[in-house]
């Protein structure tokens, strides 16, 4: 299952360099390019939304990868707990973003 996470952030610019440099590490370290893309982002109270959707093989790769981590997590399916990860994974390096599960 392909998911897609709904981004929210109050430093776009700040943030999505963070988010980049973040992804780009894990596409490294796991052996897989051009696992996601990135929608155009729109604003709207003095907050910025914008799409982050992985594709099946970076997604898989990083549940295979890091499933013990992912596992833990208490939530009810699966697109969740990957959310929830990726929450983590980009507060861990630095990015003040609230993340929705979209799929």
């Amino acid at each position: 299952m392909d998911v897609t996470l709904e981004v929210s952030t109050t430093d776009y610019l700040g943030d999505l360099l963070l988010i980049k440099k973040s992804l780009s590490h894990m596409e490294s370290l796991l052996g897989c390019y051009n696992g996601y893309v990135l929608s155009e982002p729109a604003t709207n109270f003095g907050w910025t939304f914008f799409k982050i959707a992985f594709k099946a093989n970076f997604q898989a790769a990083i549940e295979e990868k890091f499933g013990d981590m992912i596992g833990k997590y208490r939530w009810s399916n699966q697109s969740e707990k990957f959310g929830k990860f990726m929450t983590n994974f980009f507060n861990a390096r630095g990015c003040n973003v609230k993340i929705k599960i979209l799929t």
